[in-house]
């Protein structure tokens, strides 16, 4: 449904050389797949946002949506898309129902299919006895259903979001998640979502890492846990300084990855002897040791950290 190939996209920039934000990035999406692109910040993301919804022209490289190509048939593609962006789209000062009449308009949408398209959406969204209510009196979770709503005005079979949940507490994050995946079923959504939150990058289908505008590995978030092990030891020290010591003495073995977090040490690609003697002769290093299954966000580290050995964070 989505296939981008070999995209770049170069900033000039004056009296600096230019940046570039992606360097021949290449991604297929199959149709009615959830993907959640994730990576640090500067990696390229907002960049290829900004492409895929005809906010910018790469200097390189296609994108096809549904077939169609987006650089040469730029208003074809936009009928193809929903979009929810980070930042809120909708006009604080006009109510729920104004906002989406406005959006149907621009989408050319007759008033009977308006109204019944409206009718469904109140089934799922809880609106039905908000549509007076000025945008400004609604609680963050609400303005994001509103908005998800207007983005499926038109039924689009890709919608496309950026942070959605950006802002919202956990119980409206949950909420919102819970209704995209159903959604996704009931109307046969394609869905690129780009997310910094690996609770909601282990619901999709699909994990994309983008770093330093390149895609580092892509897969299901249980192939891409796998690729650490079936299982890391994580080891707590009561001080960061026991941490940095135990660091030295674990990095001088092969093959091991270790990334410390203060206090906390999680170890991927440790032997049983080094285990043992971490058990046996170094137990005064640390406080508690325990063997885990490593998350996304342990994926995530690795594949960006500046080291493929060792990586200590804040």
């Amino acid at each position: 449904m989505i296939l981008i190939e070999r995209l770049t996209h170069i900033y000039p920039r004056r009296h600096r050389p230019p940046f570039q934000a992606l360097t021949a990035f290449s991604l297929s999406i199959a149709a009615n797949t959830l993907f959640t692109l994730t990576g640090p910040n500067g990696g390229g993301k907002s960049t290829l946002f900004r492409i895929l919804c005809g906010l910018a022209r790469p200097s390189a490289g296609t994108v096809t949506m549904g077939g169609v190509d987006i650089l040469e048939n730029p208003a074809a593609a936009r009928r193809l898309l929903g979009v929810v962006f980070q930042h809120p789209a909708l006009d604080k000062h006009l109510s729920i129902l104004e906002n989406l009449c406005i959006h149907a308009d621009l989408h050319g949408l007759d008033a009977t299919t308006f109204k019944q398209r409206l009718e469904s959406d109140l089934v799922w969204s809880g609106l039905e006895n908000r549509l007076r209510d000025r945008v400004s009196t609604l609680s963050g979770g609400m303005a994001r259903r509103v908005e998800l709503v207007m983005a499926l005005l038109h039924r689009p079979p890709i919608l496309l979001m950026d942070e959605p949940t950006n802002g919202l507490d956990p119980g409206s994050r949950r909420e919102f998640f819970d209704t995209l995946l159903r959604l996704r079923r009931e109307q046969t959504l394609t869905i690129l979502m780009i997310s910094h939150l690996f609770s909601e990058a282990e619901q999709a289908d699909q994990v994309g890492i983008l770093h330093q505008g390149r895609l580092l590995t892509v897969g299901t978030p249980a192939a891409l846990c796998h690729q650490l092990g079936r299982e890391m030891v994580v080891i707590q020290t009561t001080q960061t300084r026991e941490a940095d010591e135990l660091k030295t003495i674990l990095q001088q073995r092969p093959g091991i990855h270790l990334v410390q977090r203060e206090q906390e040490l999680r170890i991927t690609g440790i032997d049983p002897e080094t285990l043992k003697q971490l058990l046996l002769h170094d137990r005064e290093w640390f406080q508690s040791i325990s063997i885990q299954h490593p998350t996304l966000e342990d994926v995530f580290i690795h594949h960006t950290s500046p080291s493929a050995h060792t990586e200590v964070l804040p």
